[in-house]
């Protein structure tokens, strides 16, 4: 402040995955590329943090400090999560009540939310796990838990006129960014390359089209937002402006399953394959996942 002393001017939440000191966390958190952040353990103990990565599709960020015998938390399997079994969250609880713990169930899955980052940004989630376990502001980026201690969930957003509606991204959506970063000491996203309309029953009526899922091959809101990125696997493929993306290795694009979802799952390198609609007609088609840049 003034050029003279540093000043708290924000807090969230986090977990550690590893015993080396990588942390989990959301990536509206530690936005502020000039800030410098500090993590406070339930220790109480106060270490310098350097932020590895910010993934630009969730919003997620990987942070690191520095030491070898951390206690770490381990991931569980998303996929097996069901509507009903209890979830608890941990976090700091409006950047001032540390450690906080709150129980819950799971009330929803695969939800698709656009949410505020509080500073005027907005950003399109999907594959989120819904939960009434408390989650105020402050909780971002903690942990969503089973009763085995697993990590189901890194709390994300809250609905802001209700109570009781709290969203977290799904564990098996956030295990890639985790290990890339381990890996590479970066994120690395795989990408296909199209802009797209998600496909549903008004959109279908509204421009008589075959089907009422998938994804129509669309440009962007300007002139530069080609529908098809020049050079990209999509480009490749021979992905052409208004097709339509209907399946991704035979699991069908709707709203419980999007292309980026299926996509984001995968890595660098990976072949997939996709059935495609194609001026009428119906076609398979490969492209190997090259990183986004």
């Amino acid at each position: 402040q003034n050029g003279t002393e540093l000043q708290e001017v924000g807090g969230g939440s986090g977990f550690i995955v590893s015993s080396d000191g990588f942390i989990v966390t959301n990536k509206h958190v530690v936005s502020d590329t000039e800030a410098q952040y500090t993590v406070f353990t339930n220790d109480g103990k106060k270490h310098e943090a350097k932020v590895v990565g910010r993934d630009p599709v969730l919003d997620l960020a990987v942070i690191k400090i520095d030491g070898n015998e951390f206690t770490s938390l381990s991931f569980g399997d998303s996929d097996k999560v069901q509507v009903g079994q209890t979830a608890i969250a941990i976090g700091n609880a409006l950047g001032e009540f540390r450690n906080t713990v709150s129980t819950g169930v799971v009330s929803g899955l695969a939800r698709s939310i656009t949410a505020n980052d509080g500073m005027g940004g907005m950003e399109n989630l999907d594959q989120l796990i819904q939960t009434d376990a408390s989650i105020n502001s402050g909780n971002s980026g903690g942990p969503l838990l089973n009763l085995s201690g697993e990590v189901i969930g890194v709390n994300v957003a809250v609905a802001s006129n209700a109570n009781g509606i709290g969203f977290a991204l799904s564990a098996n959506s956030v295990k890639n960014v985790v290990e890339s970063v381990k890996k590479n000491g970066r994120i690395i996203r795989p990408y296909l390359g199209v802009r797209y309309t998600p496909i549903n029953q008004a959109l279908q009526k509204q421009n008589n089209l075959s089907v009422d899922y998938g994804v129509l091959v669309t440009p962007g809101a300007t002139a530069n937002d080609l529908p098809v990125i020049p050079g990209s696997p999509a480009d490749k493929a021979g992905i052409q402006p208004n097709d339509i993306i209907l399946e991704i290795n035979g699991k069908k694009i709707d709203e419980s399953a999007s292309l980026q979802s299926l996509v984001s799952n995968k890595n660098v390198g990976d072949k997939i394959t996709l059935k495609i609609l194609s001026k009428g007609s119906e076609k398979t088609i490969t492209a190997i996942l090259e990183e986004a840049k």
